[in-house]
């Protein structure tokens, strides 16, 4: 028993040392971000954007959809000023190659500390899908990011045991990012933590829809930067239109790219001619399946924030809900009893539960879905209230739908809505609930409930998607241990977790050897060159002695040699075979039938330099 109390009272001090080392919070710098230009004017006047290509000029004009007050511009960069932002990118990530673990941890740190506190937003929507993501995010990679960018030994197999086998990470160079608008400060962050914390650079086009709010963001990255001594033009934010974007990708050493399938594929054929590696999420249509068994008012709360989170522009979302027949009526209920409590309107003038669309030509790409499945049957069970809107806002808008009576054969069912419409659709059997949920052209996510655990998880191991959550909505992308991404047209793969992380890394294979200096390579006399006549018997017999079907056939090839020539024995020349004469190979050997005589032929062998 004496024996043990040293070692208990070391573990209870180790202990008590790690829980007052997690009480006491880290140093953290704290760092100015002049927003005094980014305050809202009360003398801004309203913007009204125009559409189309004619749009695109050599500015990138900003304005808060919600009220539609201009706030201002940035310009549309050229291709050669992408390129020189690429270029001042790559010097200051050859510097930052050889920072510390240390100096990345507090770079984040900074970071954690500035997005907990202000995120100039004050939807609940902002800080549920922008800033506890991100915070999630940062504190993942302070908690474990080293550790997985460490070299991983890997076994060695059974032909290379004097071997030690690792991969080793070391950064790409320039990571380069194309973002879609609508989580703007997520957006930013997500690429540029996991690019800068595994030793790149990063290069982000902002959306041209989300460019004010980006730029701003830029910001609090230079200054977090500055505060550790960081090489200036480490991060770098860019603005502008396709030719930005097109630049880009031509110019960095990876792209990820978040937006739709049909821009995805053209920055495919783009990285095509540089043949760097690319990331694609694009989007998806979920599926939300309701078993009979649930607690149905609480996954009716759930179901309407999956559909309505961030006015539905969520690529995450769901937007293909399936409910079980015996609870169908029962939950369309529920649901339009809360849709008639939401009310919507600008989230910076009252306390609205539901802001607006970001793009004009957007609310009429949604009334168009909803009229297409009107025409072919559905009907609408309820729509959402509008609060005080400006006149020259009500395009932003768009009102919480329901459509029920809806199939397969309507847009709503197959085309990617990106709004705060929920249609709803019943099924018979968890059979059918995985057929409609797989008959879909994305692949991103899916929401499966049940009271019976063990069905849910048996129905999303079935469905074709990246993403799924067991009683829940988008948990997954909030565990940022995990990687996000998707099938089919939702892209390929992942950003987030592990597999983002090191995706960000050149991946190196790396063999050395186990003993050295005391146990080193060499070449078997039989296959050295010249080769022996007998080569070919011993490569045969090392096969079937390393991987033999059984140990004794492993062992029988070991013992099994060819007997040993007589010594001084000529082998014979090459020139006879290339003459086209008859070669006459050694007869088949007979096997050993003592250690003896093993012993022997294994001495004789090794003197003549074969088998």
């Amino acid at each position: 028993m004496a024996f043990w109390w040293p070692l208990l009272v070391l573990a209870a001090a180790y202990a008590l040392c790690r829980l007052l080392l997690f009480l006491i919070p880290p140093t953290v710098p704290s760092i100015d971000v002049d927003a005094s230009d980014v305050l809202a004017k009360e003398d801004s006047f309203i913007y009204i954007p125009r559409k189309g290509k004619a749009a695109q000029t050599d500015k990138v004009q900003c304005y808060e959809p919600a009220t539609m007050k201009y706030l201002g511009y940035f310009p549309a960069l050229t291709p050669d000023e992408v390129k020189e932002h690429v270029e001042q990118a790559r010097k200051a990530q050859k510097i930052w190659a050889k920072s510390s673990f240390k100096q990345r941890r507090q770079f984040l740190r900074i970071l954690l500390k500035v997005s907990s506190r202000d995120t100039g937003k004050t939807m609940v929507d902002a800080s549920l899908g922008e800033i506890m993501t991100t915070c999630e995010k940062i504190t993942w990679l302070l908690d474990e990011g080293e550790k997985w960018l460490k070299p991983e030994y890997r076994s060695t197999g059974r032909s290379m045991l004097h071997k030690r086998a690792k991969v080793e990470f070391y950064p790409l160079g320039v990571i380069g990012a194309i973002v879609s608008w609508n989580y703007p400060f997520h957006n930013v962050f997500n690429p540029m933590l996991a690019a800068v914390f595994s030793g790149n650079a990063a290069v982000i086009k902002v959306s041209e829809h989300a460019t004010w709010s980006g730029c701003f963001y830029f910001r609090i990255i230079q200054a977090a930067l500055s505060a550790v001594g960081a090489p200036e033009n480490l991060v770098h934010i860019i603005t502008g239109f396709a030719e930005t974007g097109q630049t880009l990708v031509s110019s960095v050493d990876k792209i990820i790219f978040v937006g739709s399938p049909g821009v995805g594929r053209m920055i495919m054929q783009k990285a095509s001619e540089t043949l760097i590696p690319v990331t694609l999420e694009l989007g998806g249509k979920d599926s939300f399946i309701v078993c009979e068994d649930v607690d149905l008012p609480n996954v009716v709360q759930v179901a309407v924030r999956a559909a309505l989170q961030s006015s539905g522009q969520n690529c995450a979302g769901a937007e293909r809900f399936y409910v079980h027949s015996d609870i169908y009526s029962t939950f369309v209920s529920q649901v339009v009893k809360i849709i008639k409590s939401i009310c919507v309107g600008p989230p910076l003038s009252g306390r609205y539960d539901m802001g607006a669309i970001c793009m004009i030509e957007h609310s009429e790409k949604l009334q168009n879905l909803v009229n297409d499945a009107l025409d072919k049957g559905a009907e609408i069970a309820v729509r959402g209230s509008f609060g005080n809107l400006g006149e020259d806002a009500v395009d932003q808008f768009f009102p919480p739908t329901v459509l029920v009576n809806v199939n397969h054969t309507m847009k709503i069912m197959q085309e990617e809505a990106f709004g705060p419409i929920l249609p709803i659709m019943k099924f018979s059997s968890d059979e059918e609930a995985i057929k409609l949920a797989n008959d879909s052209k994305f692949g991103l996510g899916c929401a499966v409930f049940s009271g019976n655990q063990k069905r849910a998880i048996k129905i999303a191991s079935q469905l074709h998607c990246g993403v799924a959550a067991i009683n829940d909505f988008a948990s997954s992308y909030m565990c940022q241990s995990l990687p996000f991404g998707g099938v089919k047209d939702s892209g390929f793969g992942r950003f987030a977790g592990v597999e983002g992380l090191r995706a960000c890394c050149l991946v190196k294979s790396v063999v050395e050897d186990r003993f050295w200096p005391y146990i080193k390579t060499m070449i078997p006399k039989p296959i050295q060159y010249p080769v022996s006549e007998h080569g070919f018997e011993f490569q045969q017999l090392l096969v079937e002695t390393l991987y033999g079907y059984s140990v004794w056939d492993r062992l029988r090839s070991l013992v099994n040699l060819p007997p040993a020539p007589p010594t001084g024995a000529a082998k014979p020349c090459a020139p006879s075979l290339r003459a086209g004469r008859n070669t006459t190979l050694p007869p088949p050997h007979t096997p050993v039938k003592s250690a003896d005589q093993f012993r022997r032929r294994l001495r004789a062998v090794t003197a003549a330099g074969r088998p």
